[in-house]
């Protein structure tokens, strides 16, 4: 058993011990604003896949007085910190404000330049950066050039006092059984609401916080039958890609790109067509926010990205419930966002980026980049009693769907460069074709999958998570 293995095995037991004591763990993503608080590789006006928007006045908090980690003058003059996120200047201050309670600063920076430098110093003699902050898309090139250090063994040192979501400590493998080329640091994703009207009509038995899609399916049926009306929604004017890359396909295949057209996926598509798709709102063709309709009163029960249901959470958090997406035959596919730390194997500093990379990752660090900066933790034992009621309802749900014993990380697409449209329109053109269109599942799923394995011989792109790691380009495998 690898030493990865073993760890993701004691906090699963740890969480479950947690779980049984009534113990409270939640963890959390982004709230509303005036400005969009971002991934800065993505920094645009609307919410994207990777936009948190900033906080209000109410979130907006102060950074705790507490310390966590107290570095000597020369490790806090030593870690060289440089990350892709917070660059935006309003960022940058309250990230700079949280680092320098600890007496850390950083150097926000674009992804090319960044991984330039990092591959610089591998070439060197001694690098010039010591903590890398980024994206989970900006690792794998890295990896390639074997120029990050293995954080296993720091990771199993940090969590005897912390506990990370499983599911995020897997996702910094990178396909490995044993080399954690980062730690978690943030994250965001989709999760579910509803309006509590809707739950009366759960099906018997049915545990919101672990529904299946089967379940799920039954409810909107229900809905319909008691009420006469469609109230289930899904956003297919907004993110609804990522409903399918991320939720629909992982949950019922147990990949992403490999089993795309298996017959999984084609008993997927038969149920969606013929179960589901009747018991949703009519309307979901035009809906980009769900929180609009679910504010309206037109829809119950939806899915979407945390940004564009916070409205909803926030304006009357006593009506909503959030929990996470269902699962499916193979888990409980969900998309999270992530941000991780790594240090370069050329690092001059490498005890000083350890400190720092402890800082961040406490409770109490995590809470105040919650609080300040709308990024939700990868740890338990975050304080989210000061938050506003329609965050905390959020960071519940987020925090479930992370730490299920069935979940199943299904990332952003990787290596796609700018094609990653490309992508996003097989998946919609497969889901229109069939569901909308009625058009024969195996042909469309057929066809699709030829255009889905041109865009990854052309890019060259290797299978990322679910998938298995490939040397190669991501291959989709025959029916």
């Amino acid at each position: 058993m690898s030493r990865m293995t073993r760890l993701i095995t004691l906090l699963l037991v740890a969480i479950l011990f947690l779980v049984a004591c009534g113990g409270n763990t939640e963890v959390a993503t982004n709230t509303p604003g005036a400005t969009n608080n971002t991934p800065t590789e993505n920094t645009v006006t609307e919410p994207t896949e990777e936009v948190m928007v900033e906080p209000t006045e109410e979130v907006m908090a102060e950074p705790t007085d507490e310390v966590v980690v107290e570095p000597t003058a020369e490790t806090m003059a030593q870690a060289i910190f440089f990350s892709t996120q917070f660059s935006p200047v309003e960022e940058q201050e309250a990230f700079r404000a949280i680092l320098m309670a600890a007496g850390y600063d950083f150097t926000a920076s674009e992804e090319g330049p960044l991984l330039d430098l990092v591959l610089a110093g591998e070439q060197a003699t001694q690098g010039e950066v010591d903590v890398v902050g980024a994206l989970h898309g900006t690792f794998p090139p890295l990896a390639r050039e074997d120029a990050l250090m293995n954080m296993i063994d720091i990771a199993e040192d940090l969590a005897a006092d912390r506990e990370f979501a499983p599911a995020f400590l897997e996702t910094g493998l990178l396909g490995t059984d044993d080399f954690l080329y980062y730690i978690p640091w943030m994250q965001a994703t989709y999760i579910m609401a509803a309006h509590i009207d809707a739950l009366p009509y759960l099906p018997d038995g049915a545990d919101l916080n672990a529904l299946t899609w089967e379940q799920f399916g039954q409810w909107c049926q229900n809905i319909l039958d008691e009420t006469g009306e469609p109230r289930c929604g899904l956003p297919h004017a907004g993110l609804f890609q990522r409903f399918l890359e991320g939720y629909l396909w992982p949950s019922f295949t147990g990949g992403m790109v490999t089993n795309f057209q298996s017959q999984d996926a084609a008993a997927m598509m038969a149920w969606v067509r013929d179960s589901l798709w009747p018991t949703i709102h009519p309307q979901s063709i035009n809906y980009e926010f769900m929180q609009e309709p679910l504010l309206a009163g037109e829809v119950w029960v939806a899915f979407d990205h945390t940004a564009r249901l916070i409205d909803a959470f926030n304006t009357e958090p006593s009506n909503f419930v959030a929990f996470p997406a269902p699962a499916g035959p193979a888990g409980r596919g969900f998309m999270p966002v992530v941000v991780g730390l790594a240090i370069p194997a050329s690092a001059a500093n490498p005890e000083a980026a350890i400190a720092l990379i402890d800082y961040l990752t406490q409770p109490a660090t995590q809470q105040m980049v919650l609080n300040d900066l709308a990024f939700f933790p990868v740890v338990s034992g975050v304080d989210f009693s000061n938050l506003p009621a329609g965050v905390a309802l959020e960071a519940g749900a987020v925090e479930a769907q992370a730490n299920s014993a069935d979940a199943l990380p299904a990332l952003l697409p990787v290596g796609l460069g700018d094609r990653g449209g490309e992508i996003n329109q097989i998946y919609r053109n497969a889901f229109d074709r069939i569901v909308l269109n009625g058009e024969d599942i195996a042909t469309v799923l057929a066809e699709e999958a030829a255009n889905l394995q041109a865009l990854m011989d052309e890019t060259g792109a290797p299978c990322w998570a679910p998938d298995p790691s490939s040397d190669g380009p991501c291959q989709v495998n025959e029916p």
